[in-house]
C-alpha cells in the first residue's frame, strides 16, 4: 500500500483485467513478474506451518490463566518468527463474516457502470479500481480493489462508499468496529509478551489512528505461472487483519527463503504485522513479505483491514526494547505512509531506509 500517489501520464491498457479474464486473453507484459522478483512462483511448502492463535485467551481477564500465559508466549514466538498467524476465538460469528464477504461479492458483481460511480480519482487511492499506474516499468496486479477509510470517522469519503448493495455501509461500519476491538486486544497482548506496559504500542498510534479497508477481487487468470494478484510486499500498517475467501486459497507468506501457503480456515482471520510494528518493536516482531497468486479457474475475494498511527505522530522503537545487547535499529519516523510511498517511487525498501 502506498501513500497518496502523484498522477503520471501512462498510456492506458487496451483491455481491462475483467475483459481479459472473461475472454481468456493472454495478459500483456505489464503483468508479468520481473526477473528480480522473489522467485520462483512454485517455491512454497505445505500449508500447515502457519500458526493458529486463540484471541479469546489474550484478553486481560484471560492472561492470568495458564492457558492465557501459554498463548501469550505462543504469540510472541509467532510474531518474532512469522509475523503473522490465523486468529480464532475472535468473537465474530461465522454468519457475520459470511455477510462481510457477501456484500463485497455483490458489489464486484455489479455492472461496470455501477461500480465506476465509486471510482478512485486519478491522483487518489480511495475508491474502486486498480492500483494507480505510476510508471511504465510498473508490474501490474491482476485484481480490482475497493479502498475506503473508516477512521477517523470525520475523514470518511462517503461518496465512495457503495449504496448498492443496500447493506454495504452498515456491514462495513460494524465490521470495522469489531476488528478494531481485536486489534486493541492484540496491541496490549504484544506489549505484555515483551514485558512492557500494555499501552507501549497503542499509545504510539494516537487518538486519531487511521483505519482503512480494502476489498480485493481477483479474477481468474489464464497465466498463473507469470501473473500475480498482488506483488510481493510488506504492509505499511501497524497491524493488518485479513478475511480470506471462504474456499479459494491465494495468500502466501515468505519465510526462510520459501513461500508458504496460508490455508483457508473459513472463519479464521489472518493477522499480519506491518512495517510500523517492526519499527516500534525495534525489529523483534517481523513485518512479513507476502503475495497473492492467481488461479486459472476460480475467482477470489478477500477483505483487508489496516490500522496505522495517525500521520503526524512520530513513531519509533519503544525505549524498553533498546539496550546494550539490542541497540536501537530504527530512527523515529513521521507519516510513514508518505515515507513508504517515496521509497516505493525510488525503488528502495522502506524498512531498510528507516534503519539507523
Amino acid at each position: 500500500m502506498a501513500g497518496s500517489p502523484v498522477a503520471t501520464v501512462v498510456p492506458p491498457l487496451a483491455q481491462s483485467v475483467q475483459e481479459m479474464s472473461v475472454n481468456g486473453n493472454e495478459p500483456p507484459p505489464q503483468y508479468f513478474l520481473k526477473e528480480n522478483s522473489i522467485q520462483p512462483m512454485d517455491s512454497f511448502l505445505p500449508s500447515d506451518p502457519i500458526p493458529i492463535i486463540d484471541i479469546s485467551l489474550l484478553s486481560s481477564s484471560s492472561l492470568s490463566s495458564k492457558g492465557g500465559e501459554e498463548e501469550l508466549q505462543k504469540l510472541k514466538s509467532t510474531l518474532t518468527s512469522w509475523g503473522c498467524f490465523q486468529a480464532v476465538g475472535h468473537g465474530l460469528s461465522s454468519s457475520f463474516l459470511d455477510k462481510v464477504r457477501e456484500v463485497g461479492k455483490q458489489f464486484f458483481a455489479l455492472p461496470v457502470e455501477e461500480k465506476e460511480k465509486y471510482s478512485r480519482a486519478t491522483d487518489g487511492i480511495e475508491g474502486y479500481g486498480n492500483d494507480p499506474i505510476l510508471s511504465e516499468n510498473q508490474v501490474l496486479d491482476w485484481s480490482y480493489r475497493l479502498f475506503l477509510r473508516l477512521q477517523p470517522v470525520d475523514q470518511r469519503k462517503l461518496r465512495l462508499w457503495p449504496e448498492n448493495p443496500t447493506e454495504f455501509r452498515e456491514v462495513l461500519d460494524e465490521y470495522g468496529t469489531k476488528v478494531k476491538i481485536i486489534m486493541d486486544v492484540l496491541l496490549k497482548a504484544m506489549a505484555k509478551s515483551l514485558n512492557l506496559e500494555e499501552n507501549s504500542f497503542s499509545s504510539q498510534f494516537g487518538e486519531r489512528a487511521v483505519m482503512q479497508t480494502r476489498f480485493n477481487f481477483y479474477l481468474s487468470c489464464p497465466r498463473p505461472d507469470l501473473v500475480l494478484g498482488v506483488k510481493p510486499h510488506s504492509d505499511r500498517s501497524g497491524i493488518t487483519v485479513l478475511l480470506q475467501d471462504k474456499e479459494v486459497e491465494g495468500l502466501q507468506v515468505f519465510k526462510d527463503d520459501k513461500w508458504f501457503k496460508v490455508p483457508v480456515i473459513p472463519h479464521a482471520l489472518v493477522v499480519n504485522l506491518g512495517d510500523q510494528m517492526q519499527i516500534m518493536s525495534n525489529g523483534i516482531f517481523k513485518s512479513p513479505i507476502h503475495r497473492v497468486v492467481t488461479n486459472s479457474e476460480r475467482m477470489r475475494i478477500s477483505v483487508a483491514m489496516f490500522n496505522e498511527p495517525e500521520p503526524e505522530k512520530e513513531i519509533g522503537p519503544v525505549e524498553g526494547l533498546i539496550d546494550e545487547k539490542r541497540p536501537r535499529l530504527y530512527r523515529d519516523v513521521k507519516n510513514y505512509a508518505s515515507f513508504n510511498f517515496e521509497c516505493f517511487q525510488k525503488g528502495v525498501v522502506p524498512l531498510e531506509s528507516a534503519k539507523i
